[in-house]
């Protein structure tokens, strides 16, 4: 009963409530801002990180509009069965350029975030267009009609644009040939293939991701951005490394 007179007695003080509430709720608000002051000392440094190139971009972009990230987690936890399944832990600056980030929790299907490079681009096309096809107890809807829609590349600058105003250094000269630059990185056989390497590194994958060549489709776009999740920066092998060490 003392509990209850005592707030019953600060109720009737509303200046004492207020500056209580005040109190109880900044104590959340440090919590959660306090780490932020020395975000710089704990994410990791990473000198070969890249930037997503326009297609990758754009199909980052397809990924979020189909909600791929409601069954689909970009986050690898320090646990060990999850490193033994998916590879090595994910690391803070591996995020680093993810506008917004999509870490999530739910894993309806696996985690993606060391999916590039481990399978063809055959393997995507096939596995978007019906996913049964070769994931026979599949619970993923298809999606064949990224395939035959055409990609909408003319605002990718404005996105480049977008992305540097939130801390991408995408560079003028990148922005000036964002379209291009996404037609050339699925177009290997023409001159903007060049215009790719020459802006975001000879590393950079440049070739028909969807299988069609001479038009780029939203498919060529999202099985590019697949085709990177985990490429960015090799940062997350160097712990491994120091360990067998």
């Amino acid at each position: 009963m003392n509990v209850f007179g005592f707030h019953y007695r600060l109720e009737r003080k509303a200046i004492g409530l207020v500056l209580a509430i005040i109190g109880v709720a900044s104590i959340g608000g440090i919590v959660e801002i306090a780490p932020l002051f020395t975000i710089h000392q704990t994410v990791e440094e990473a000198p070969d990180m890249r930037v997503y190139t326009p297609l990758e971009l754009a199909g980052r972009n397809i990924y979020i509009r189909e909600g791929c990230y409601a069954c689909h987690s970009q986050m690898i936890r320090t646990l060990r069965d999850e490193v033994e399944r998916y590879g090595p832990y994910s690391l803070a600056v591996e995020s680093k350029y993810d506008h917004p980030m999509l870490w999530g929790s739910k894993r309806t299907g696996p985690d993606l975030a060391r999916l590039g490079g481990k399978y063809s681009d055959e393997w995507h096309v096939a596995h978007l267009n019906n996913p049964r096809d070769v994931v026979p107890q599949s619970v993923m809807p298809a999606y064949g009609w990224l395939g035959r829609t055409d990609l909408q590349a003319a605002d990718l600058g404005a996105h480049l644009k977008a992305m540097r105003a939130v801390g991408v250094p995408y560079t003028d000269d990148m922005i000036a040939n964002a379209a291009t630059d996404a037609y050339g990185q699925a177009a290997p056989d023409t001159p903007f293939a060049e215009g790719v390497t020459k802006r975001y590194g000879e590393a950079t994958n440049v070739r028909v991701f969807d299988g069609a060549p001479g038009r780029l489709t939203e498919m060529d776009a999202l099985v590019a951005y697949l085709q990177i999740l985990g490429r960015l920066t090799a940062a997350a092998q160097k712990p491994l490394a120091a360990a067998k060490e």
